[in-house]
Parts: structure tokens; sequence; C-alpha cells
């Protein structure tokens, strides 16, 4: 007769205990932010939360935000989104964050710069302060948007590191939770974690926002809470979403989608309707929420501020 084993209630099965290493990294990471115990963290975070809600809405940048830029309807932008991660359909990515757990979110800034740091996304927030930016947004996939962001200049954020002289590009890595995001073990073939780039002199333009919130509220996950880039002459692939790493390198990052594709999506990836997709024109694009179809811009209309990034 096969022996029976009873484990008492309290028993926990190997495969459930946490490994050392992320235990003791987590520990470190909490320390880091002046975290003791379990009932101070939650405590903490809940004062962070509330916070941060304080921040929104933020006053608008009338400088950044063309008065005649109609705003895309509210709940159409924050259910249409391109976030492999959870879901290949752009409609049902809002049905399957729930799990995804956006706080604390340390973001490492680190590479080739003299002062590298570990922030949470809501002390960056507090620390830089956010305002309010009309940009407009230009998908890959020839539709577009206007959108409301609320943010900081990247710049700001890359002035306290000092980037050192060997610096040449920006690398943006975002979140890669399976057990979160139930897309990434659907896409078993993708390069997670997504990785994206820019030249260092197009991260520190004016333009580049590190986004906290859209509509006057902070972020909403399927639009990549709690922090992510945003480059609005780029195509939006360039605009990493739950951003957890910044670093600083001397080499061009290799890209999730320029890895899979590189005919498709190239690096610099700007805005241009008269070089096509490879599969459809760039010369139009349709507004996700009223279906009309309009002239794309050169550089999405952001030509006069950074086509000078690019003359020869």
């Amino acid at each position: 007769m096969p022996n029976v084993i009873i484990r008492p209630d309290w028993h926990i099965p190997e495969r459930r205990v946490t490994p050392e290493r992320a235990y003791r990294d987590r520990r470190k990471f909490l320390r880091e932010l002046g975290f003791a115990g379990g009932g101070l963290l939650a405590a903490s975070l809940a004062a962070r939360a509330a916070d941060a809600k304080k921040l929104y809405p933020a006053a608008r940048n009338v400088a950044f935000s063309p008065p005649d830029l109609k705003l895309t309807n509210e709940r159409v932008f924050t259910t249409y989104n391109n976030f492999y991660e959870f879901s290949t359909d752009k409609e049902a990515v809002v049905d399957r964050v729930d799990k995804f757990v956006i706080a604390p979110w340390p973001v490492k800034i680190h590479g080739l710069c003299e002062q590298p740091v570990t922030l949470d996304a809501q002390e960056l927030a507090a620390e830089f302060g956010v305002e309010e930016r009309v940009y407009r947004f230009r998908c890959v996939e020839a539709w577009g948007a206007v959108v409301p962001w609320t943010g900081f200049e990247l710049r700001k954020l890359l002035a306290k590191v000092q980037p050192k002289a060997g610096a040449k590009f920006v690398k943006f890595i975002t979140a890669a939770r399976p057990e979160q995001m139930p897309g990434i073990a659907r896409l078993r073939g993708y390069p997670w974690p997504y990785t994206e780039g820019l030249r260092l002199d197009e991260a520190m333009h004016p333009l580049t926002l590190l986004v906290t919130g859209v509509y006057g509220k902070p972020l909403p996950k399927q639009n990549g809470a709690p922090i992510r880039v945003v480059v609005p002459w780029k195509y939006g692939y360039k605009s990493g979403k739950s951003l957890v790493e910044i670093e600083l390198t001397d080499k061009q990052p290799k890209t999730l989608w320029e890895t899979l594709s590189p005919e498709e999506y190239p690096f610099e990836s700007n805005v241009d309707p008269a070089v096509p997709h490879p599969r459809w024109s760039q010369a139009t694009e349709r507004q996700v929420d009223t279906g009309d179809r309009i002239r794309t811009l050169p550089l999405n209309g952001y030509a006069a501020q950074v086509a000078g990034l690019y003359k020869k």
C-alpha cells in the first residue's frame, strides 16, 4: 500500500516558494524607498496614490497644444489599444489588464550616466511636476488620434542622471510579467521584453514626454500605466508603455519590432506620408473615433520643431 502523506493546513508547496533572489531584490528596492514593513508599505502606497491623484488634471501648456486640434473621444482612445503583452485584439486589451499590478513601480535609470537612480513612477511625477499637452498621435497602422497627455519632459530626468560623453542613445525597457500579461505567453516567438529606443538628441527634445496621465486622469493600465514615453513625430510603437528601465548607451538599441521585421519597422520610424509601409500607404490616416480619413502630415505635423534633427 502506498504511503499517504497528510500535510498540515499551513504547508506551502515548494513550487510556490518565492525565489531567494526575487525576495532579496524586492526587499532591497523597498528599503531604498524607505519602507521597513508591510503595514508601512501599504500605508505609504495608499498615501502616494492619493498624492498622485492630486496631480490631475494638470494645467495645460498652451505652447504645446494647438487650439485647432479637436480631442479624440476619451472612451474610444482608452479602449482601443495596441498592447500585445495583453492581447493582439485592440478592443480586448482593456478587459485583460485587471491583474496588472502598477504599484509600487520602480523605474531604473542607468547606463552611461554619472548619477544612476531608481525611483518609483509616482515619485518621478511628483519630483518633476506634470503638465498637459495636446499631441497628435499616429499609429503605423495608418490610424490617428488627438490626445491630451499629462507628463514631463524626458530631458529633465536625463539631466538629473547626467549622461556621460559616450552616451548616444536612450533605451527603453518595458514590463514583461507573463503571470499578469497574458499576451506574452501567446506570442512566444517575440523577443520580450518590449524594447524601444531613441537617439539621445531625440530623447532630449522638448516634445519628448514621459507620460503619467491622459484626459486629466492618471494613465489607465491599457494605455501604459503607470509611466510611458510619448514621441509625437514618430509612429506610435516608438512610444514604449509601462517602462521599467531607461538606459543610456553608446550603441543603437535592438528594438522588438525592428528585430521582428526591420523592413517594416526601422529604428528611426519618423512619420512620413511619402514613404509607404510595405503593406499599405501612409499618405492618409483614419481618425480612430470618427472614422474620418485625413491627410498625414510630415513628421506628424511637428516638422517645424524637429526637422532640424534630421538635416544631413
